[in-house]
């Protein structure tokens, strides 16, 4: 049901190109629609709502004159909002940073990237040029969906501009992983332009594991389950494989022209009596041309039997010329063609047919129709759509897809025979196998594949991740009505300035002050000291510090402040200010012995973790560690130590970067019955930041407010920021 948030929404659509092109010839323009499944999947968007496409239109021109009637035509019949780019914002911003520094560093040619100053300051300003497109057109009502590597600063350009709309993006090509990306100069500032969307997409899950990983590694973003908070936001990051559309392909096939060009080349092979196998890229260093083309000689070599009965139709699509390594990458195509065929041919026979053109989707159905075999082999992809297109050009459902396993589509089309594009040997195999594979065998696998290309075709595509930025929108607003917003401060102030008996429980590391990278580092500043004093002095107030450290330590930093205590998740109590600590239960020191070595381990195995021994309890804290290594041992760890204490009086849990060990039956929740039960309190106020102050929240009393610092699953009521929002919220109470 389409959500009453977004029923008078537009989509707009942010690319580098239009999905319209624009060319000049003979002083009279043209204006060519892409044939493109993207650009198809993105129109039928229209069908449903308005969607409009804000883009390069692939023609640049300083002529004012020009551009009025470029964009009146676009906007007119195409509902296209032009970005016109200088000659020297397309070298810089497009030829340059996007193609000579993100492309090659995120297919994994980390010694091929260029890292140019005024290339990055030119990408920087062609991301402003079109955001401020976008500002003239849009408002905080739309819907944003930024594609692809050439814009990844716009979303958090949109976000500044537009804070409560929905902005998604998605990445057409793979992300690599964060060794790779960290080579990156500008990797922070990537990172967190791609943070302002409120739905990340990428073709494989891969890929979004790995920018969840850089995110967490260079910029502190945790994640839980593909989530990230930032600031008073979740921003999701999930994967959404690019279909194709099928049913286009399929209607295609029954058209008489192209039935007939398809019987043509049909008995044209047959009465030369060849196989056919088929390669369509782009002329890209990504596609592992020259991979295929020694592997291809290897399995001519190797089997001599199949020599003078396959043909190697290999269609090169000519790609960025004016890119010094593609003119060199066709230079050794060309010579690696000419070698195979120099060695292997016959008067009769050409090994590898070459052409070096771009082709219609009418002209290619026709060679992907009479293929025996399709060689798909990127050595890095982020989808590849060929492997889709051959296996929906199956009338009769035979053929065989070879796909290396490093194209992003081969998650989804798992009966293709995968190889490694770098052995040569695993190509010739997957030739000879596939020549061999009878026809049963063929169809059982394609028909799989299509079936698959059918229930996730660009379509669906296209609509479940609109579908889903609203899910995300709508998590957003249900976590917007959690937050502790003005209003309710007003009202929170107001009945505490009511109450003659108020209550305030206050946990202290990560919702008092932020965490440190070593836990003895968290000692009080003197402005948080100060409003505590103030809080502690106020005679209607009585005011209950709760940690999990130890008592000494406490006593230490906050000896001062005439207020009660509890330490150790509630092991210990001082019910009054300057009191005695009393023990909340009879606790044992004996299992400690037992348990150091254990954990002990673990501070070796995790460089930067560290043990810390309290009196009555045991925690190993990783805050300072590798954050996914970290994460991955306290599991561990957890789980050993559960496994180890069970049926004992020990409990393990697991908090904000710690896992501790101590009594059953010690908690927060515990520690603070005493204070609930001393008065019948007119205002009571708890604080917490993790889980362990769950058991706080559990014990209050309905009208108390119960408020967690940070986001995340909580009985809390109430949602707060930071420490520093805690602390503004405490300094207003504290002048009461």
């Amino acid at each position: 049901m389409e959500n009453k948030n977004f029923q008078e929404s537009k989509i707009i659509v942010v690319s580098n190109r239009l999905p319209v092109s624009v060319t000049k010839k003979n002083k009279s323009f043209n204006f060519q629609q892409s044939p493109g499944g993207l650009a198809t999947g993105l129109r039928s968007l229209k069908q449903k709502k308005k969607t409009i496409f804000i883009g390069w239109p692939g023609y640049a021109t300083s002529k004012e004159k020009e551009k009025d009637m470029i964009e009146a035509k676009l906007k007119e019949e195409y509902s296209c909002y032009p970005v016109f780019l200088t000659n020297k914002e397309l070298e810089r911003y497009y030829y340059g940073f996007s193609n000579k520094t993100l492309w090659p560093l995120f297919h994994y040619f980390s010694a091929e990237p260029t890292f140019e100053e005024s290339e990055w300051e030119t990408y920087k300003k062609v991301n402003q040029k079109f955001f401020k497109k976008v500002m003239e057109i849009g408002g905080p009502q739309d819907i944003y969906w930024v594609h692809d590597y050439h814009l990844m600063l716009l979303p958090s350009l949109l976000r500044k501009g537009l804070p409560q709309s929905a902005v998604g993006f998605f990445l057409h090509i793979p992300f690599p992983s964060s060794e790779i990306f960290r080579i990156l100069p500008w990797r922070t500032e990537v990172i967190d332009g791609l943070i302002g969307a409120d739905l990340i997409g990428f073709h494989a899950y891969e890929y979004a594991r790995h920018f969840l990983s850089s995110a967490l590694r260079l910029r502190g973003y945790e994640h839980e389950l593909g989530s990230i908070r930032v600031d008073n936001r979740i921003v999701k990051v999930e994967n959404f494989p690019l279909g194709i559309d099928v049913k286009q392909f399929k209607e295609l096939l029954e058209q008489d022209r192209i039935e007939k060009q398809i019987q043509e080349f049909s008995e044209r092979i047959d009465a030369q009596n060849k196989r056919i196998i088929l390669s369509v890229d782009r002329l890209d260093y990504t596609k592992g041309i020259p991979h295929r083309l020694k592997g291809f000689e290897h399995f001519l070599k190797n089997y001599p039997k199949w020599h003078g009965k396959v043909v190697y139709i290999m269609l090169c699509v000519p790609s960025r010329t004016r890119v010094k390594a593609y003119s060199q990458l066709k230079e050794e195509v060309d010579r690696l063609v000419g070698e195979i065929n120099g060695r292997f041919g016959t008067p009769d026979w050409m090994p590898v047919y070459y052409m070096y053109r771009s082709l219609p989707l009418e002209k290619l159905l026709p060679l992907y129709s009479v293929a025996d075999i399709a060689l798909v082999t990127p050595v890095r992809d982020g989808m590849n759509l060929v492997a889709k297109e051959f296996v929906a050009s199956r009338k009769d459902h035979t053929g065989v897809l070879i796909l290396s396993e490093t194209a992003g589509a081969v998650a989804e089309l798992g009966e293709a025979i995968t190889i490694n594009v770098n052995s040569k040997k695993e190509i010739a195999q997957a030739l000879n196998q596939a020549l061999k594979m009878n026809q049963k065998e063929q169809k059982k696998r394609i028909k799989a594949m299509e079936k698959r290309l059918w229930d996730y075709d660009v379509y669906t595509w296209t609509q479940s991740f609109i579908d889903r930025i609203k899910d995300v929108k709508n998590i957003q607003s249900q976590r917007e009505h959690r937050k502790l917003n003005e209003n309710l401060k007003k009202k929170l102030v107001s009945d505490y300035k009511k109450g003659d008996q108020r209550l305030l429980l206050l946990d202290y590391d990560g919702t008092l002050i932020s965490f440190s990278s070593r836990p003895e580092q968290a000692q009080p500043d003197l402005e948080l000291l100060r409003i505590l004093i103030a809080l502690a002095k106020n005679p209607q107030n009585t005011l209950v510090l709760i940690s999990g450290r130890d008592r000494l330590t406490m006593e230490r930093w906050l000896g001062d402040i005439p207020c009660s205590m509890v330490a150790e998740h509630g092991g210990w109590l001082r019910k009054k200010p300057n009191s005695k600590w009393e023990m909340l239960q009879p606790l044992s020191t004996e299992w400690k012995e037992q348990l150091k070595p254990i954990i002990k381990t673990y501070e070796v195995r995790v460089p930067g973790s560290l043990v810390e021994e309290k009196e009555y309890a045991l925690a190993w804290h990783y805050r300072k560690s590798d954050p996914e290594l970290g994460e991955i041992k306290s599991c561990e760890l957890f789980d050993h130590l559960s496994e180890f204490l069970a049926n004992t009086d020990l409990q393990v849990t697991h908090g904000n970067k710690v896992v501790e060990i101590r009594a059953s039956g010690i908690d927060k929740g515990n520690g603070v019955k005493y204070f609930l039960r001393q008065k019948n309190w007119d205002f009571c106020l708890a604080m917490g930041d993790d889980w362990t102050d769950e058991d706080l929240f559990k014990v209050l009393p309905p009208k108390a407010y119960s408020i967690k610092v940070g986001y995340g699953p909580t009985q809390a009521k109430y949602d707060l920021e930071s420490p520093k929002s805690c602390r503004n919220l405490l300094r207003r109470l504290s002048k009461k």
